[in-house]
């Protein structure tokens, strides 16, 4: 039996780390999945149990607990770079700009209260108690990403103080206090949830203009009697396709010189807003059976497949001239886009195509339309994005006045690079596509790495801290750190700016990075309201914690 007793006691065996490392994720994984009062952390817990397994020694080497911790930090963080670039500068159109400044002001707010309560709570003279409340400033806020930069920074200034026992006192109730706040900012303005129904319903009907609208209808203007398409679309000054027409007979795809009579029968897609007016300058609305025609046309999602033709613009590849065939719109990460010329077309995408059958068939094969294609992960991108993030985050940036120069680090770095490559890597024809199955198990792989690493190194001296030392000041420190910023910026996002609630919940939720928070706002609202929130702030606010962490180490406790 000293084979199977040296595989848990052995800490210089590969085998050992291997068991050590599944025993932790797995039991980690299991608790995490426990709700109280219908609320669980998720894989977060695997910091627990690797904060248990330390404590009673069942550990490893430290320089290889380090390497597994800072590969798993750099696999999580670039993943969620990949997943939020796309969408990252687009979130700050229209009422993004408005939510993301507010997002930014709570999180600075949350630096604002940690710092207050160092000041009020600790000893300033000891030179471990800033960064410990670093460690807790993140478990405040539930941003694991923003721990392992901030741990990475103590590093580079040669500080070894195990801030994952701050973190792992405020998380517990960090995650019940964010809930908590929302609903306190609930009472203290006084919503009603049906109103708010009420509200989104109007909203969305004044919005109706965004959704693709399809109708069949009938040329009846006599003034558009041998005018062609174009001439139509000037005339009109209205946003549509027409994807085929029916004349003297005969089925046929339009294009922009097609001339129009009486009587011809059409197929448009347009703004739902515009469609009135459409109607009134066209003709009326008819019920047209299409394949019965004497040339039947098809029409058929095609998936986006081939690296060639990633960030070609649809004008560059000519569907009607080459293929005689029209796009009608573009379907990208469950969003309908119109088939403007200029749109630029990326691996993922599902294009609307409608022309006969063997036309079609040809633009799918010049797209690709190989799901199995695109479920295979495009690793060297990873990979390639990955050296030049650990590139980036090592590049020394002089600042006057700074004892050591400022480094994006490992987490700051490929965050960086891979928001730039989700957003424009198709501009040089670099396939970032990976499906979200595949991104989902890629960063879980890496988070779980990441907080065992964490929890198994913090585990030897927890207890002690929790017990002996400051370990209740960080969790009422950190309670305080998480509802005071919540019940400033959430009220004032509702009174001031009137935004819905539900937005409100998903800006704060998106704010703190914290998924049951989004879960329980989500369980409230029939509609994707604060999903929409969560999804505009984060990708800001993700960069603004992990950005913040390291400013934090580095300009304070250097």
């Amino acid at each position: 039996m000293d084979w199977f007793i040296q595989l848990f006691t052995s800490t210089e065996s590969v085998a050992h780390i291997a068991i050590l490392y599944a025993i932790v994720i797995a039991l980690g994984v299991y608790l995490g999945k426990i709700k109280i009062g219908g609320i669980s952390l998720g894989v977060t817990f695997v910091l627990f149990t690797g904060i248990v397994a330390g404590h009673f020694g069942f550990t490893g080497p430290n320089d290889i607990l380090t390497f597994i911790q800072d590969f798993g930090l750099i696999l999580f963080v670039f993943m969620i770079g990949l997943q939020v670039g796309p969408g990252f500068f687009a979130s700050f159109r229209e009422g993004g700009m408005k939510l993301n400044s507010l997002a930014t002001v709570m999180i600075l707010l949350n630096v604002a209260v940690m710092f207050a309560c160092y000041y009020i709570f600790f000893d300033t003279s000891d030179p471990d108690n800033l960064p410990m409340m670093v460690g807790t400033l993140y478990g405040a806020v539930t941003n694991t990403p923003g721990l392992g930069a901030a741990n990475e920074a103590l590093e580079s200034i040669s500080k070894s103080v195990q801030i994952a026992s701050g973190y792992a006192c405020a998380y517990p109730l960090g995650v019940v206090g964010i809930i908590g706040a929302m609903v306190v900012v609930k009472y203290l303005c006084k919503v009603n949830f049906q109103k708010e129904e009420e509200q989104l319903e109007k909203h969305e009907q004044e919005n109706a203009n965004v959704k693709p609208h399809h109708m069949h209808l009938q040329v009846s203007n006599s003034y558009l009697s041998g005018r062609t398409l174009m001439e139509i679309h000037r005339f009109l000054n209205r946003d549509f396709v027409c994807s085929r027409i029916l004349h003297n007979g005969h089925v046929s795809i339009p294009n922009g010189d097609t001339i129009f009579e009486l009587g011809d029968q059409i197929y448009v897609v347009c703004a739902e807003a515009d469609a009135e007016a459409i109607v009134a300058f066209i003709g009326p609305q008819i019920e047209v059976e299409w394949e019965k025609q004497d040339m039947p046309l098809v029409s058929r999602r095609i998936l986006v497949t081939k690296p060639s033709v990633n960030g070609k613009t649809l004008g560059e590849l000519h569907f009607s001239a080459v293929y005689g065939v029209n796009v009608t719109r573009i379907t990208r990460q469950g969003m309908d886009l119109f088939a403007s010329s200029n749109l630029n077309l990326q691996i993922g995408d599902r294009i609307m195509v409608v022309g006969p059958e063997d036309a079609v068939n040809r633009v799918s094969n010049a797209m690709g339309n190989s799901v199995k294609r695109l479920e295979a992960p495009n690793i060297a991108t990873i990979f390639v994005g990955i050296v030049l993030g650990i590139i980036l985050g090592s590049l020394p940036i002089a600042i006057p006045e700074m004892p050591t120069p400022l480094k994006l680090g490992i987490a700051g770095g490929p965050l960086i690079v891979a928001i730039l490559i989700g957003r424009y890597g198709y501009k040089i024809h670099l396939v970032t596509y990976t499906t979200t199955s595949a991104n989902m198990m890629l960063r879980e792989i890496g988070l779980v790495l990441f907080l065992a690493s964490v929890g198994i190194k913090a585990g030897g001296n927890f207890v002690e801290t929790l017990i002996e030392g400051d370990g209740l000041k960080y969790v009422y420190t950190g309670f305080l750190i998480t509802v005071i910023p919540i019940l400033i910026v959430g009220v004032i996002t509702r009174l001031k700016y009137k935004f819905n609630y539900f937005t409100v919940m998903g800006m704060i939720a998106g704010t703190y990075t914290d998924p049951p928070a989004l879960a329980y706002a989500n369980s409230l609202c029939s509609r994707e309201t604060a999903s929409v929130g969560y999804s505009t702030v984060y990708p800001l606010s993700m960069f603004l914690r992990i950005l913040l962490a390291q400013l934090i180490v580095v300009f304070f406790c250097s």
